[in-house]
């Protein structure tokens, strides 16, 4: 026994509960079965109320005017008077009458009384006097067809209001008042599922002053509500942003001031040390120089003069830039005048002749002998040999370097906007925002100091002007100084 049950796979037992069934309807076929109810039950109490009573009083009726009827056929000899017709009194022999002959039979025998024919709802008597018979019919059929029609009016009266209420309730008044803001609800419910803002509230229009209608209005205040704090939520949550934002912000400054202040005493120790080294290179320089000019004029040789005179301008230039930095260390400003750009790129471009790289590069100085700008010649030339360097250093043996510029008038000032161009790699991306931060650089070997771009955004700042760096669309770098134009 055990076993079997433990072996038993057959499905549970669904028991059906018509209560459950019933509560899970939908509203609309709930208040349909609800109504229908109601009105059946109440058209059946009115039929089953009405009908038997009227039954009741066609019976009473009937019963009087058979009495009624009887007596008057029985006591009377012959019924003549108006009226009598619509009971179809007749006199006459059994043949006229179509008596059978059992009716013949027992009226003969019990002369003075009725037969009763059931089957035609008709009586007959024998009239002793004449010998002759009469007949009566009996309403009994109009009586039944009273209560059949009676029976039938109350029927199609109640069917009729019973459709006539459906019809009102389903069309106007259920729709109005109950399905419609039902159907409201769902639609703003369905509104906020799909996050349509427009949708979500129930217009005032169709809100009732019912319980549906509190409830409706219950609703779109939470909704509303509920949107006041995602709004508050929101606006907290940009402000948390904003902070967290310029506390980022602080950081970066913080952590620029702190690299800023490193990279300033790093300056200021080189400053000194570079004024220091300068002022005592300033006498070997004085000595390099007149030992260089003695030779220069005793060489016979036209390439030994040349040398001589190259290395002659390189020794001034180391003492030009030994005066800039004691100029720099006493914070002297530059003397300025009227330059050319032209003669400064040359100038620049002439001291990295020493470099045999330069030789096997093509240099092409596309700046107009017109254009002149306000400046210190010294100094504009350290700046240019910086930015030529680094295009020498930039480019292959066989590359290309170019000098070009342009004028721009902002205002009442003109500009000059002089740039050196290459076709080498490129500045990398990571490097070329602090491109002109000290000890930034992109050479790999030990040469790099990466103050050389440094040193020339310092220069150009004290004229007024500013220098920028970017990669060219086609590959290479481009570095552009903007001075002011000469008046």
């Amino acid at each position: 026994m055990s076993d079997r049950k433990k072996n038993d796979t057959s499905p549970p037992r669904v028991t059906f509960n018509p209560i459950a069934a019933f509560g899970n309807l939908k509203v609309r076929p709930k208040f349909m079965v609800l109504h229908n109810l109601f009105f059946l039950v109440l058209a059946a109490s009115v039929y089953f109320s009405l009908i038997p009573r009227f039954e009741s009083h066609v019976a009473s009726a009937k019963t009087r005017e058979i009495s009624l009827l009887t007596r008057l056929f029985l006591e009377n000899q012959s019924l003549q008077f108006p009226g009598i017709e619509i009971y179809n009194y007749q006199e006459g022999s059994s043949s006229d009458l179509n008596l059978p002959q059992e009716a013949i039979t027992w009226l003969e025998l019990r002369p003075g009384q009725i037969y009763r024919d059931n089957d035609l709802n008709r009586m007959y008597r024998l009239i002793p006097e004449t010998g002759r018979f009469a007949s009566l019919d009996v309403p009994t059929l109009f009586y039944d067809s009273v209560v059949y029609r009676a029976k039938l009016t109350i029927f199609v009266v109640l069917g009729l209001l019973y459709a006539l209420a459906i019809l009102i309730l389903e069309l106007w008044i259920m729709p109005r008042y109950v399905y419609g803001p039902i159907q409201k609800s769902l639609e703003a419910d369905a509104a906020i599922q799909l996050g349509d803002r427009q949708k979500e509230l129930i217009p005032d229009s169709s809100i009732w002053g019912d319980e549906i209608g509190r409830i409706m209005r219950s609703r779109n205040a939470t909704v509303t509500q509920l949107r006041k704090h995602e709004q508050d939520l929101e606006n907290t949550l940009v402000e948390l942003e904003a902070t967290a934002s310029e506390l980022k912000l602080k950081n970066e400054q913080l952590e620029a001031a702190r690299q800023s202040l490193i990279d300033q005493d790093r300056l200021a120790s080189l400053g000194l040390l570079s004024a220091s080294v300068a002022h005592e290179l300033n006498t070997p320089l004085a000595v390099l120089s007149g030992s260089i000019e003695k030779l220069h004029e005793t060489a016979e040789s036209p390439l030994a003069r040349e040398r001589l005179e190259r290395m002659l301008r390189v020794a001034r230039r180391l003492r030009t830039i030994s005066e800039s930095l004691l100029d720099f260390a006493r914070v002297r400003p530059p003397e300025m005048k009227q330059v050319q750009v032209r003669e400064i790129v040359d100038e620049a471009w002439s001291l990295l002749a020493i470099d045999e790289k330069s030789s096997q590069v093509e240099f092409i100085n596309r700046i107009e002998p017109t254009v002149v700008i306000q400046g210190n010649p010294d100094r504009l030339v350290q700046v240019f040999v910086n930015l030529l360097r680094n295009a020498l250093n930039a480019v292959h043996s066989d590359g290309k370097i170019e000098a070009v510029s342009r004028s721009q008038t902002d205002g009442s000032k003109c500009w000059v906007f002089t740039a050196i161009e290459d076709n080498g790699p490129g500045i990398p991306a990571d490097v070329l925002p602090e491109i002109f931060e000290a000890f930034v650089t992109t050479r790999l070997d030990s040469r790099g100091t990466g103050l050389g771009l440094t040193v020339a955004e310092g220069i150009i700042t004290q004229h007024g002007g500013g220098i920028t760096a970017s990669n060219r669309p086609g590959g290479g770098a481009r570095l552009e100084v903007k001075l002011p134009a000469a008046s």
